[in-house]
């Protein structure tokens, strides 16, 4: 492993990150923020929904924008330089194995996740004021969110190398948006308790972890999976996808 190569071209990206930062910033935060805002300020407001709904819903829009920023950032990109600029052919050339290359774009993602997570807490206090959130369960906060961050990273990479340039809307259409709707974003698991079939199935959906992870440390006075399963069960997860998308790449890098 030449961690000189791995450093270079961990710092590129992180280069590009910067030059991109306002575009970057709007595309992770403009659809969570509208959330925030529509939900947690202007149905609590008016009376359509309990008032502490806001601190239930803000987990779930950090689990959505961490998901969505780690896919971004690492699936879009590997789309386009498999399939429209070929950069991707420099990368392979670089002093290591091949699937380093894959580990980095991991690396590069989780970070965008992360920073999309935290970007968001100061954001929705601003745009809802007081918010009933604890910061008592630090390691078990930091496990989850690096678990999250490596599940949005570790999915890019899988779609990445797994969608044709002609299928990236149904990519979102068709897998993005039933895992934010059925993922408990918007609402505990335990609301689904009138739906018991759906109930069981959506376990199946990681953002449900996702959600059930970052609402149980951040908001654990609303209902929750119990923490030391969601933290099996992502990292169960992350081994799947990781394992899925690192086949995927080398598939596609040697063909």
């Amino acid at each position: 492993m030449n961690w000189r190569a791995f450093s270079a071209m961990l710092a590129r990206d992180a280069h590009v990150a910067r030059r991109n930062f306002i575009p970057l910033l709007l595309q992770n935060l403009l659809q969570p923020m509208l959330a925030v805002f529509v939900f947690g300020a202007v149905m609590a407001r008016s009376g359509l929904v309990r008032g502490d709904y806001k601190s239930l819903l803000l987990p779930g829009i950090i689990a959505i924008s961490m998901t969505m920023s780690g896919i971004q950032a690492v699936a879009m990109p590997l789309i386009a330089e498999f399939q429209f600029t070929r950069e991707i052919e420099d990368r392979l050339l670089a002093p290591m194995n091949i699937g380093w290359v894959a580990i980095e774009k991991v690396v590069a993602g989780m970070v965008q996740a992360l920073t999309a997570g935290l970007v968001v807490i100061p954001s929705a206090w601003l745009i809802l004021g007081h918010l009933d959130l604890t910061f008592g369960h630090p390691v078990e906060l930091i496990a989850i969110a690096l678990l999250v961050a490596l599940l949005s990273a570790a999915g890019g990479l899988t779609l990445g190398c797994s969608v044709g340039q002609t299928n990236i809307g149904l990519m979102f259409s068709l897998v993005l948006a039933p895992m934010i709707f059925f993922g408990c974003t918007y609402y505990p698991w335990s609301a689904l308790h009138t739906f018991p079939i759906l109930q069981k199935l959506v376990l199946l959906n990681p953002m449900v972890h996702a959600s059930e992870g970052l609402r149980g440390t951040l908001a654990p006075q609303f209902p929750h999976l119990p923490i030391p399963a969601v933290i099996a069960a992502l990292a169960a997860f992350d081994a799947l996808l990781l394992f899925v998308g690192m086949h995927q790449f080398r598939r596609k890098a040697v063909s």
